[in-house]
């Protein structure tokens, strides 16, 4: 498996400890929990020190635009950040309590994912957002 700075370079990025950094703790993160940029600032903070706000959102505008990084941000709900990429899932989130996990899409069973017209975009991606409570949240 590539290293982080070889994946970041195949991105066509610039390494930097800081893109590192940030690539580490979201990886770290995959599979059980969506990040917040705070999040990803406290964790890079704890790994190499010094990280402002304005370089942790550069970081991670430079990974979400070269595709390494997916920003989401439900409705109501600041920006999450995941490095699970370049698949087809979906996200659940709950009205309590913010938590997002990934959804997987159950092939046969899907919601509408084809427009009916484009409007003249080129489309690349759809996004569903499924809401509910968490497990610690549902009501008993």
């Amino acid at each position: 498996m590539a290293t982080t700075a070889e994946r970041i370079r195949a991105a066509g990025l610039r390494v930097t400890a800081p893109r590192v950094a940030v690539v580490d703790a979201l990886d770290a993160a995959r599979g059980t929990e969506h990040l917040t940029a705070a999040a990803v600032i406290e964790r890079v903070r704890e790994q190499i020190g010094s990280f402002s706000v304005q370089a942790a959102y550069d970081c991670l505008d430079a990974l979400a635009k070269a595709g390494m990084v997916r920003r989401i941000q439900p409705a109501g709900h600041s920006a999450h950040f995941e490095s699970r990429v370049g698949d087809n899932h979906h996200h659940v989130v709950c009205r309590s309590c913010g938590r997002t996990s990934d959804i997987d899409c159950v092939h046969g069973d899907s919601p509408c994912l084809t427009p009916a017209t484009t409007t003249g975009f080129t489309i690349d991606e759809a996004e569903i957002v499924f809401w509910g409570f968490c497990p610690d949240c549902a009501p008993a």
